[in-house]
């Protein structure tokens, strides 16, 4: 059976989602709060309440999403995505860091692997987040996320074919590290195989499916396998 370290060893280029995968960008800045703040935006300037479930009230990507499919290129979506991107902006400089994930990237790196980041987030978020951590050499400007149109948001596999077409590689020989739903299907969506970041049962439940998922809990396991490598050479 094809476990973790098979797919990671297996891979030329290898595709990050940011939020999960390599920091939890709201660990100091509540995206609760950001959506919040969005869907008071859309009340007081629009008159408009954006109709997003209960359930996904707190997730900005969720009231993102549901503003572009009711109203799509309207000021309002330009409105929320321009403030959605200023708060990330601000969250990058309280994001905690995936425990690991700049080990993994070196060590990658050093094979010669080539690393992208395929985000919801906005790229500018992502981008100044690699840079004040020392990491944006690792991906060489292969930083793809939101853009304008929330309808290319995962899982639309837009990022991922943006990234594919800019790295060079096939489907085939990339891997996808992410942690919900919208990314699994995205990768399956171009052929990518998919490997699971996950930090608790709960986002486990979420993001089984039908299909066998290869999942990590941690990049311990596989930092220690790629430095045992480099020792054993």
């Amino acid at each position: 059976m094809t476990g973790p370290l098979d797919l990671l060893s297996a891979a030329k280029c290898v595709l990050f989602d940011f939020d999960g995968p390599v920091c939890r960008l709201f660990s100091g800045h509540p995206a609760a709060d950001v959506a919040a703040a969005m869907r008071a935006l859309s009340r007081h300037r629009f008159g408009y309440d954006v109709p997003v479930p209960a359930a996904s009230a707190d997730d900005p990507h969720a009231v993102l999403g549901v503003a572009g499919q009711e109203r799509p290129g309207s000021e309002l979506v330009l409105e929320l995505e321009r403030l959605l991107t200023e708060e990330e902006l601000r969250a990058t400089s309280t994001a905690e860091p995936t425990v690991g994930a700049g080990r993994l990237m070196e060590l990658l790196s050093g094979r010669g692997v080539r690393l992208a980041i395929t985000t919801n987030n906005s790229p500018r978020a992502a981008s100044q987040y690699l840079e004040d951590r020392g990491l944006s050499a690792y991906f060489d400007g292969h930083v793809h996320g939101r853009t304008a149109d929330p309808a290319l948001l995962k899982p639309n596999p837009h990022c991922l074919r943006r990234a594919l077409e800019t790295t060079g590689f096939t489907a085939e020989k990339s891997l996808m590290i992410g942690d919900s739903p919208a990314d699994r299907e995205a990768a399956g969506a171009l052929g990518v195989p998919f490997l699971g970041y996950v930090r608790n049962d709960a986002k486990l439940r979420r993001l089984r499916g039908r299909e066998p998922l290869v999942y990590i809990g941690s990049y311990g396991p596989l930092i220690e396998a790629f430095e045992a490598g480099h020792r054993a050479e």
